[in-house]
């Protein structure tokens, strides 16, 4: 572990300070003399109003914590003791209107940025980050082709759409063989886009090299979205094994619920990349439907001491659980402060060559490995595990390394 990674480790057992203020400084490209001793801004783009404000929300309060444990444990030690400044941007959930906020932020002085929760959303920033060469860390968002563009500025943390679809793929045919329940035929429903496409595919890819066949893709729309019924009355027709679903936390809530109503004969309700299967309120919101549920995902380490203290933290101070991608906006800052310090120099141009240079040592999501960034900027050992909800809980069970529970298969 690096000395900056030690040092992180420290600072979060320390009681957060105060919010820092969120007054804009001028410390972009070439910004290094006013950044030694004052003011880093870094941009974070989030959908802070509309159907996804809750979990925007929750990111930005992660990413602002980050900043001030950052700052209470004495700021960027190579530039003085600078202190990090977060400077918010709401999307709405619209990709046109996160383009605008990161425009607005790099305009306002932002160093970098973070963000997105949602992938088409994130193309949109990634391209913006792009043009201006401020580096843009992304802590949520999946699709492969954000940074299949040849990007130089774009570092993802958490796995991206083929790696969830084909590790989902494999653990779900894995779980089955383990328990003497093969998993042989699959139905898959995903929300439309290119978040439920990507991941589909690779998903569709996997199951059927390995023998698996896939009866049926039903594809829904977000919008307006009420009822699952239709949908997985649609998936349970062909008399699948298991049933697959990737969306975001309300419409996979309402699949849930639907599964339960129809009682179709499957082994199994499985998520990939969804929004609510491992999600901490899912539980208690889906009842008796959430029982057993599983969900192949990224999602923070449950066994990390310094993971149950920042949780604990923010759970004081928010008067909300920390979800995975809450984390991941925490972590997201993390690795800006790392990058800041070994730049020594707040140059946007500086702090992308040091992101694209580093080995965090101390993840806080169950990885198997450091955090590095390959050529294109995929984090090389983000790892994707599955959850499972067990009496009002949400439990890490496969692979075993990682397992707080024993899993539950068929889970029907």
């Amino acid at each position: 572990m690096n000395a900056r990674s030690r040092r992180f480790t420290k600072i979060t057992g320390l009681v957060a300070v105060a919010a820092t203020s969120l007054a804009l400084a001028s410390c972009g490209e070439g910004g290094d003399d006013a950044a030694a001793g004052g003011e880093i801004v870094i941009g974070s783009v989030h959908p802070l109003t509309g159907g996804l404000a809750g979990v925007g929300g929750l990111m930005n309060n992660g990413a602002q914590m980050a900043v001030e444990d950052i700052n209470e444990a004495g700021g960027i030690e190579a530039l003085d003791g600078a202190q990090l400044t977060l400077a918010d941007g709401d999307s709405q959930g619209q990709a046109a209107v996160g383009q605008s906020e990161a425009q607005r932020l790099i305009q306002d002085g932002a160093v970098a940025l973070i963000g997105t929760y949602q992938s088409d959303v994130t193309q949109n920033v990634a391209a913006v980050a792009e043009r201006a060469r401020v580096p843009l860390v992304i802590d949520v968002a999946v699709d492969d082709q954000i940074l299949e563009q040849g990007y130089q500025y774009a570092f993802r943390i958490q796995p991206n759409a083929t790696a969830m679809g084909t590790s989902g793929a494999q653990s779900l045919i894995e779980m089955g063989e383990q328990n003497n329940e093969p998993i042989e035929t699959v139905s898959y429903i995903h929300i439309e886009g290119a978040f439920g496409q990507s991941v589909f595919d690779a998903f569709a890819a996997e199951a059927e090299s390995q023998g698996v066949e896939v009866l049926d893709e039903v594809v829904y729309s977000g919008s307006n979205f009420t009822d699952a019924t239709t949908q997985v009355r649609e998936a349970a027709a062909s008399n699948p094994d298991a049933i697959v679903a990737t969306g975001y936390y309300p419409d996979s809530l309402l699949i849930a619920q639907s599964i339960q109503a129809l009682d179709p004969d499957i082994s199994a309700l499985y998520g990939i990349a969804n929004g609510a299967f491992d999600d901490g309120s899912f539980p208690a919101d889906a009842g008796r439907a959430g029982e057993n549920v599983l969900s192949a995902n990224y999602h923070y380490d449950a066994t990390s001491d310094r993971v149950a203290d920042i949780r604990e933290r923010f759970e004081e101070k928010y008067g909300e659980p920390m979800e995975t991608a809450s984390i991941l906006s925490y972590q997201a800052v993390e690795l800006i402060a790392e990058a800041l310090e070994e730049a020594g120099s707040s140059d946007s141009a500086d702090v992308r060559d040091a992101l694209a240079d580093l080995s965090f040592e101390d993840p806080l999501l169950a990885f198997d490995g450091p955090i590095a960034f390959d050529e294109t900027g995929q984090n090389e050992n983000a790892t994707v595990i599955v959850m499972q909800t067990q009496k009002g809980a949400v439990e890490q069970v496969f692979p075993e390394q990682f397992e707080t529970s024993p899993l539950v298969f068929p889970t029907r």
